[in-house]
């Protein structure tokens, strides 16, 4: 178990690098660089724009690489999937400005980060599953925590990376070329983390759908047809996760450079430091979920993002390091009480046939509620005010609202088995 877990955060670690080293980049310098045609606003709408549809590519993703998955094994799911997030990285470090190549400029970038978004659709649900249906039924949600603290490595490698190049360099050096460094890095991730992931062996609940032939020959028919109300819940219930992240490490992170003049490296370490203690808490919190179940603690984190987003606003508007660094460390606690115990939960939900494509589809499309939208609809609340821009603190809470009620709607599933006592598939009763 531990050398499962150590792989499928090693492999989520570097897919999230590659999915969030693009949304800094966004954030920062991306504006200028590809549409310097736009006012400061636009420019930095027009990106999280090409940002926006890595998030709208995952759910495609996660179709693609859950049929591989539920098909023919999980384990081609995670190195197929980390190999083409990485190869859509490192060229996107090599597509020339727009001053050099025009409207073609922007137009590849997107086609890269739409490639990005396809293989980190299929990533979670593979990294997810290997440890899941290895894991002892009582530590499930422990060991598969594992992979939920890849985000957290994965972004703090992304923006250690930027944050080192930013401080070594001057403004110019910066948005010429040292902006492209953590996008060629990808490779030498990817090459590390395929390394790892190659010698892993099949889980032993797909090798006896194998075995037996009860593997899905249409697993996304069986998921639309039998899980639809199922797939809708999760992805608003997990909405509230990717909404919260996404506003502090990539809206928050323009807003304090852009709007309120604090300085690149400030904004970099304070939301480092708020999302290397969510790091540190997801197996705590994961934990919790294993002792006294996965909805209570869904239930939770819904409930304290509902009640952090104004005050997490309200302290990023002050510019102050230390209580913005409150205001963030307090939303990603909320956030990670949930998220910590989703990969356990969502698995649990689903038939073992159909679990690869149903888990990661409902994980994906609340990335296009949550995660898409957020640093759009946050930079245009935002507008010109001068106050605090109640608007996002507004918008997050909904959010937030909209993922309570839905996580009240899916019903309990531990202490329930993975697979029932003759073999039989569990959660079908929990999908109906």
């Amino acid at each position: 178990m531990r050398r499962l877990a150590v792989a499928a955060l090693a492999g989520t670690a570097v897919e999230f690098y590659d999915f969030f080293v693009y949304g800094t980049a966004a954030a920062l310098v991306l504006g200028p660089l590809f549409f310097p045609t736009f006012s400061p606003v636009a420019g930095t709408l027009a990106a999280f724009g090409t940002f926006a549809i890595g998030f709208l590519s995952r759910p495609l993703g996660s179709v693609l690489f859950g049929h591989i998955g539920d098909r023919y094994g999980r384990r081609p799911v995670m190195l197929g999937s980390l190999l083409l997030t990485g190869a859509a990285t490192v060229a996107v470090g090599c597509v020339p400005s727009y001053a050099t190549l025009g409207v073609a400029a922007p137009v590849l970038l997107l086609v890269l980060r739409f490639l990005q978004g396809l293989g980190l659709g299929g990533e979670w649900g593979g990294a997810v599953l290997l440890t899941v249906e290895h894991a002892p039924e009582r530590q499930r949600g422990l060991w598969a925590s594992f992979p939920q603290v890849g985000p957290a490595v994965g972004f703090l490698l992304a923006n250690g990376v930027i944050l080192g190049l930013s401080a070594g360099l001057s403004d110019a050096q910066f948005r010429e070329w040292g902006w492209r460094v953590p996008f060629w890095a990808a490779g030498v991730l990817a090459a590390g983390g395929l390394l790892l992931r190659r010698s892993l062996r099949e889980t032993p609940q797909f090798e006896e759908l194998a075995a037996t032939g009860a593997r899905a020959n249409a697993p996304l028919v069986e998921v639309a047809r039998g899980h639809w109300r199922l797939v809708l819940l999760t992805a608003g219930a997990l909405a509230v996760g990717y909404a919260v992240f996404y506003a502090v490490s990539t809206w928050a992170l323009a807003y304090g450079t852009e709007r309120l003049g604090v300085s690149r490296t400030v904004m970099l370490v304070c939301i480092m430091a708020a999302v290397a203690v969510k790091g540190v808490a997801t197996p705590f919190a994961a934990m919790l979920g294993d002792r006294f179940g996965r909805r209570p603690m869904c239930l939770a984190g819904c409930a304290a993002s509902a009640l952090w987003m104004f005050p997490m606003v309200g302290l990023l508007h002050t510019a102050q390091p230390l209580l913005m660094f409150v205001g963030f460390t307090g939303a990603l606690l909320a956030f990670i009480t949930t998220f910590a115990v989703v990969a356990a939960y969502l698995p649990e939900l689903y038939e073992p046939r159909v679990r690869c494509t149903g888990a990661a589809v409902g994980y994906n499309l609340a990335g296009v509620v949550g995660g898409a939208l957020t640093p759009i609809v946050a930079t245009a609340a935002a507008g010109g005010a001068a106050g605090p821009p109640w608007g996002v603190a507004a918008y997050l809470t909904g959010i937030a609202l909209l993922s309570f009620g839905c996580f009240a709607l899916l019903p309990e599933t531990r202490p329930r088995p993975v697979v029932g006592p003759a073999g039989d598939p569990v959660g079908k009763s929990a999908a109906a």
